[in-house]
């Protein structure tokens, strides 16, 4: 993608569960902007996702359309539809990026659906005239499995394997953009070291990382964001453990500013491969089954979250109103007692 416009948007890659949310807040604190329609917090990630669910719905059905899902654990690489069907749906994206971000000067993408359509997404933003600067946060995968159990009770070997597709997914779409590979951990023990990195990787600051920006970063990166640490030994896991392993020691020298050789990445991308020829047959259908369900109930959740919003805000302008009258009243009569 050529950077030839002033515009730039941010994309936050990476997998499900491994800080994208607070990556994300944190670029929305310097100054990178939302879309209109924000996925609200819940018992998961109480603080927010920072995540466009009308995008995120989007995503989930162009997967469904691809036979996927987000759950998929072997959507590499990213298979594109026939002509016709892409560029209806590359259209329908293009409408929908426009609608959620209008004009602004630094759109903030984060949904890790992105990182496994980044192919179409990066079209996307060629069509809207929008460059791009990504972001791609990097935690140990035995602590977005932990995270996983709890949420979606997936089995370990699931959630490592998912995070290694979606890390290779993210690096691999990404290599000829300007990017910056982050620690989780690092970012919440001192994130102004992580975001000089990030801004000298990017070859740009963030836009608005003002004192007052960095006051509420520091309220927000606190230590009860990290939910799960990640115990026992990455190698050990069934199945995946070894492949993992390589990549978590490439994305973790990356993160340190290193650039190491891309062949344990390659190696971890075959082997993938290998084993959706082997067991995708037996995986694919089945998850895509039960994510269209996970996609379906998240879209009617979001719709009741913003009704709910919608009704407090009219709630306290309701009170608002009331109380403007109460103190009006106040003022007549005392006015007429003094007469």
């Amino acid at each position: 993608m050529r950077q030839t416009s002033e515009r730039a948007a941010y994309l936050v890659l990476g997998m499900h569960r491994s800080g994208t949310s607070a990556t994300a807040q944190l670029l929305a604190l310097a100054g990178a902007e939302l879309p209109d329609n924000v996925m609200p917090g819940d018992e998961h990630n109480a603080k927010g996702y920072f995540e466009p669910w009308k995008i995120s719905v989007f995503n989930d059905q162009r997967l469904r359309a691809a036979g996927s899902a987000w759950d998929d654990p072997f959507n590499l690489p990213y298979q594109p539809l026939a002509p016709e069907p892409e560029a209806e749906w590359k259209a329908r994206a293009v409408q929908l990026f426009r609608a959620e971000f209008g004009e602004a000067i630094h759109p903030l993408l984060k949904d890790p659906r992105v990182s496994v359509l980044l192919p179409m997404w990066r079209e996307v933003l060629e069509a809207a005239g929008v460059g791009a600067r990504v972001v791609i946060p990097v935690r140990h995968p035995l602590a977005v499995a932990g995270s996983l159990a709890r949420r979606d009770r997936f089995p370990v070997e699931k959630s490592v394997l998912l995070w290694t597709l979606y890390m290779l997914a993210a690096e691999a779409g990404s290599r000829d953009l300007p990017r910056a590979f982050v620690s989780y951990d690092n970012l919440l023990a001192d994130w102004r070291s992580e975001v000089a990195a990030m801004e000298r990787a990017l070859g740009a600051p963030l836009p608005r990382l003002t004192e007052r920006a960095a006051a509420e970063i520091d309220g927000f990166l606190s230590p009860d964001l990290r939910h799960n640490a990640g115990e026992g030994a990455l190698a050990d896991t069934p199945l995946v453990g070894p492949m993992a392993q390589e990549v978590l020691d490439w994305f973790t020298a990356a993160a340190a500013g290193q650039a190491p050789d891309r062949a344990p990445l390659d190696r971890a991308a075959a082997k993938i491969a290998q084993m959706r020829t082997e067991m995708g047959v037996l995986v694919t259908p089945v998850t895509s089954t039960l994510d269209s369900t996970r996609a379906d109930l998240l879209y009617e959740r979001q719709l009741a979250a913003l009704r709910e919003q919608k009704i407090r805000a009219l709630e306290d302008e309701i009170d608002a109103l009331r109380r403007e009258r109460a103190h009006i009243e106040a003022v007549v009569d005392t006015t007429l007692a003094g007469r």
